[in-house]
């Protein structure tokens, strides 16, 4: 697996996100080496779910999305979870996150839900991706074109369908952050 030392990771969500969509990318992200914050709406801990409707654990979070300084991270995530996906994808400021993300060529990865998020902020059309399959429609009619795979990487775009995808999705996020260094070198 890949050093991530030194690598700044920011995880944009609010409450009912898919659990296991932000707690594995975090703890393996961290475990790679990579310096991994969470941010939400505020600064109270959100409510992780699975499968959308059953509440697990909360997470503590590191500060609200108005932190986020998109120059000083090196990629941003944002898990699914239908709930969470669709409250965050009308946040002016996740939308600013991801968009300055994807301006600054970092890497942007998005799962299940989650793309809902580029929708809204305009970042999905011309974009090859995936997602979990009932946003089909809304993806190819924001102008996607959208695959059915467990990983898609469309140059710094990083999109997953669910889940079961997560060590695909990791592993893309961990290769892209070892790509820009090379392209940095």
């Amino acid at each position: 697996m890949a050093d991530l030392t030194g690598k700044r990771i920011a995880i944009i969500a609010t409450s009912h996100f898919e659990e296991a969509e932000l707690v594995q990318p975090r703890d393996e992200l961290r475990k790679l080496g990579a310096e991994v914050k969470v941010y939400s709406t505020s600064t109270d801990p959100i409510q992780a779910v699975e499968g959308d409707t059953d509440p697990t654990q909360k997470v503590e979070v590191d500060g609200t999305f108005a932190d986020v300084d998109v120059a000083s991270v090196d990629a941003v995530v944002v898990p699914g979870g239908t709930v969470n996906a669709d409250t965050i994808r009308t946040d002016e400021t996740a939308q600013k996150i991801v968009q300055d993300a994807t301006a600054a060529g970092k890497p942007l990865a998005v799962i299940c839900h989650a793309p809902w998020l580029l929708v809204s902020a305009g970042l999905a059309k011309g974009r090859r991706l995936t997602s979990y399959s009932s946003l089909v429609d809304d993806l190819r009619n924001a102008g996607a074109e959208w695959v059915d795979e467990e990983v898609v990487v469309d140059g710094t775009l990083i999109t997953s369908r669910n889940p079961n995808d997560i060590p695909a999705f990791i592993d893309a996020i961990s290769r892209s952050l070892v790509a820009t260094d090379a392209g940095d070198a």
